[in-house]
């Protein structure tokens, strides 16, 4: 049953939608880019299914949300060029993991045990890698990075004072894209190779495992999955259960996979960068799948993304994180949500989440402590 009831909006084709839609691609395509240069995954694939989940999705939930490549996966196989094989291995592990889990009572447990100040603690440490992640592009290319702020700073003007939608998004993209096309031409275009199947080896499962897996558990339950579920309440004042979108990451990655797509799950950062540039409703998502698809289907080569200016990706980035780290400053204990952020920033997702834990519960232990005491 989809989780939706009357008072969730109908699906909507705006130009808004539209400009929502690209509200994430700066996280997306750089991650999909270098994946593909540096492993033998086929790119045509990885667009492709992104493709179409977008639009699955966008129908199921009928909300604009996000899909990203898993980013400790994707960070993982950059840094160590890891091959198709062990990434569908994980894929395959991580589908059964989720699937499962959204089945049980898994996430009721943990809403109930994890502080509302760790989730907002990991909401802002991504948005403090976003912004870390802004700075990569801003060095390699500063102008367009600049003429990409420049725009969504007078566009955001311009929505204040008049009613007109943010298309800012949009305008950044397709400048980025005429100017990589001025400085580097047309990029070919070719046509999609039939799909082959990707079976992994025993050993593949053993070594996705204690690689790819575990980083990536601990990062997909708070950030794509808790994170996403309260960040929906901020956004829309709708309950979507943790629990749905773990189904919805299980099943995408078991009937991927096998045929070339990348590990992919929700993001409490790709659900602001939408919002933040007009997403309303899953019509972002089905404008945002057509997309993916055309690009799989048509404007298949590695040149088509790389052609992009960089430095407008940066400057979405940045705009992104001012989203997330506003929500993720409605906590109730900003020292511990700041330092899991800082955490997060400095040792990544995992161990900042469990030094939060840690710290939240610890906190809470002496207050009660200190009560007591002054009660006696």
């Amino acid at each position: 049953m989809p989780p939706s009831d009357e008072s969730l909006p109908p699906l909507r084709f705006s130009l808004s939608e539209l400009s929502g839609s690209l509200g994430d691609f700066g996280t997306i395509i750089p991650l999909i880019l270098a994946v593909a240069l540096v492993s033998d995954v086929n790119i045509r694939y990885e667009l492709l299914f992104f493709g179409i989940w977008f639009i699955l999705t966008g129908l199921y939930y009928r909300l604009p949300i996000p899909l990203e490549p898993m980013k400790a996966v994707a960070v993982i196989v950059i840094a160590g060029s890891i091959g198709s094989a062990e990434i569908a291995a994980a894929g395959l592990i991580l589908g059964i993991i989720f699937l499962v889990l959204g089945f049980g009572r898994f996430f009721a447990i943990i809403e109930t045990w994890v502080p509302q100040s760790v989730v907002r603690g990991i909401q802002l440490g991504l948005a403090l890698l976003l912004f870390r992640s802004s700075g990569d592009f801003v060095v390699k290319d500063p102008a367009f990075f600049l003429l990409g702020l420049a725009i969504i700073v007078c566009f955001y003007l311009i929505t204040r004072f008049r009613s007109v939608p943010d298309l800012s998004a949009i305008v950044v993209i397709g400048v980025g894209l005429v100017a990589g096309i001025v400085l580097y031409g047309v990029p070919p275009i070719s046509l999609i190779p039939p799909p082959l199947l990707v079976i992994p080896a025993p050993s593949d499962f053993s070594s996705a495992f204690a690689t790819l897996v575990l980083p990536q558990v601990v990062l997909t339950i708070t950030n794509a999955i808790l994170a996403t579920s309260l960040l929906t309440k901020d956004l829309f004042r709708k309950d979507v259960p943790p629990k749905r979108f773990s189904m919805t990451i299980g099943l995408m990655n078991l009937v991927s996979v096998p045929f070339g797509g990348f590990p992919m799950c929700h993001g409490a950062g790709g659900l602001a960068g939408q919002y933040r540039y007009g997403a309303r409703t899953g019509g972002a998502n089905v404008y945002a799948g057509f997309i993916f698809i055309i690009l799989a289907l048509f404007f298949t080569s590695p040149q088509v993304l790389s052609i992009i200016a960089v430095g407008v990706l940066g400057a979405l980035l940045v705009f992104v994180g001012i989203e997330m780290g506003r929500h993720g400053l409605k906590t109730d204990s900003y020292v511990i949500t700041g330092l899991i952020a800082l955490l997060a920033l400095v040792f990544g997702m995992t161990v900042a989440f469990i030094i939060g834990m840690v710290l939240a519960y610890g906190a809470g232990w002496i207050w009660k402590r200190n009560g007591a005491e002054r009660e006696t």
